[in-house]
């Protein structure tokens, strides 16, 4: 098992986001995040990175704790993408993707030709082959947000933590991400979790869903399972629909 969360419990100052989380995530899991703005998504994927502590319970990444493992060995194993995208310093776009390969290096040690290959093998899979030498200052939001995913697949974590990943990006480009994030998953045998904001996104492109409701309630289960209109309903505060076509027979779900 890649992470495995048992009786976690997290919250952010009096509000409680989750109560006795049980999670398993095998190689090739796919889990979506839901719920509405304040729920304490980012809050919960923050905790399974261990950049934050639980209240309560236990969290092992491949069975072993964050503290077990120590930071390097962690980093190596766990790929987290945050919402902030912070840039101090003049640098490229092939410099910016090459961090994701710091967790592999030694202490002094230097990109080898093989990590900067990565690097471009993770920028053509982001359509961004030729842009590795523009400085990250000059790009779109979209531009911005694809070099970050590339910096996290050229880390080849065994776990994927997304926040948001789909922030800033056209049509064209969350599906292109989503369905490569998901054949990560299958072909490499790592897991990914994504906060989405879409839950047609999560019944297309994820196997597991953890819905967060904002009251330390919280249901998490195959999507196929957890995934419906009085859930959805309930979740966002808002009433939602399927509708169903013969060319399509999964429900989609749009508002009433």
């Amino acid at each position: 098992m890649i992470l495995s969360a048992r009786q976690l419990s997290v919250s952010i100052g009096l509000h409680k986001v989750c109560l006795g989380l049980d999670l398993d995530l095998a190689a090739g899991t796919r889990l979506a995040i839901l719920g509405r703005n304040g729920a304490g998504k980012s809050t919960l994927l923050a905790t399974l990175a261990g950049l934050r502590p639980a209240d309560a319970g236990t969290l092992l990444l491949e069975g072993k704790s964050y503290a077990e493992h120590g930071l390097r060995n962690a980093a190596k194993l766990r790929g987290w993408l945050g919402q902030d995208r912070s840039d101090p310093f003049a640098t490229t776009v092939l410099e910016t993707v090459l961090t994701g390969r710091h967790p592999h290096l030694g202490r002094w040690g230097w990109e080898a030709a093989a990590d900067v290959d990565l690097a471009r093998k993770t920028l053509a899979a982001m359509g961004l082959a030729n842009m590795e030498a523009r400085e990250v200052h000059t790009l779109s939001g979209g531009e911005r947000q694809r070099v970050a995913i590339a910096a996290l697949l050229a880390q080849t974590p065994r776990l994927y933590l997304l926040d948001e990943p789909l922030a800033h990006l056209d049509l064209n480009h969350r599906i292109a991400t989503l369905d490569l994030l998901s054949r990560r998953a299958r072909n490499e045998g790592s897991a990914v979790v994504m906060v989405l904001h879409d839950p047609n996104f999560a019944l297309r492109f994820c196997d597991q869903a953890l819905l967060l409701f904002g009251d330390s309630r919280h249901i998490a289960g195959p999507v196929s399972a957890v995934i419906d209109a009085q859930t959805l309903s309930s979740l966002y505060g808002y009433p939602m629909k399927p509708l169903v076509t013969a060319d399509f027979p999964q429900p989609i779900f749009v508002p009433e």
